[in-house]
């Protein structure tokens, strides 16, 4: 009797879009709500702060997209040379590639003769596909996507800006900076704990980890708006 097919689903296979869309949201919460708090601080017209929130949304999202798109290319540059090399080694000197195979199993635990048979069986079924999971590291889960990581991340900017965007938009003008601070501690919150869970870890710590920081860009932003407090007159 025929079992049915044993699937996982392993949290490592998340880790290239997860990475840059936890990254652009807590970007995105983050720094256009310490421009509307800044600005805010300081006294500006409420059109003012909310064209500056939306300037900035805009911005970053373009930024952090051309960000991760050069970062993450250059990982697949790496890649894309390292297994040329492999390649090339395959096809100018295979039997001391086989041997490197081999060693690499051995030092894994199996037997020098086991290392050798899986070694030949591997090279037979894919030479360059075991060496570049054994020797390099590269997988196909784990390989470098930058149109993935690029769009992941503008998208996941825009989203978590729309939250003090949204504030400056809706809030009173008088309180729109400690409604945006906030709002924003609460969706840093909410990220960060959205983020732990789908990672793995803790939701309380991953909460507040990114809370702590939040919390300092908010002060921070808020200390030089009112040092360019427009209502003086300075």
């Amino acid at each position: 009797m025929d079992r049915p097919a044993h699937t996982e689903t392993h949290r490592s296979d998340r880790v290239g879009w997860l990475r840059a869309a936890v990254l652009g949201a807590n970007d995105g919460i983050v720094s256009v709500a310490g421009l509307v708090v800044g600005i805010a601080a300081s006294g500006a017209p409420a059109s003012t702060v909310l064209a500056t929130g939306v300037a900035g949304t805009v911005a970053g999202a373009m930024s952090m997209a051309a960000g991760e798109y050069v970062s993450v290319q250059s990982q697949a540059d790496t890649e894309r040379a390292d297994l040329a090399l492999e390649r090339h080694e395959l096809d100018s000197d295979p039997h001391t590639e086989l041997e490197e195979l081999a060693g690499i199993y051995r030092r894994r635990g199996l037997s020098p003769e086991l290392a050798h048979e899986v070694a030949i069986q591997l090279t037979a079924h894919d030479a360059l596909g075991a060496h570049a999971r054994d020797e390099l590291g590269i997988t196909d889960e784990l390989r470098a996507r930058p149109l993935q990581a690029a769009l992941a991340s503008a998208a996941a900017f825009v989203a978590g800006a729309a939250l003090p965007v949204l504030t400056a938009l809706l809030a009173p003008h008088a309180r729109v900076a400690p409604i945006t601070t906030l709002s924003t501690l609460a969706g840093l919150a909410a990220t960060g704990a959205m983020a732990a869970h789908v990672g793995g870890a803790p939701r309380l710590r991953g909460a507040l980890r990114v809370m702590f920081w939040g919390a300092l860009a908010m002060a921070a932003a808020a200390a030089i708006g009112t040092l360019f407090d427009t209502r003086s007159g300075g």
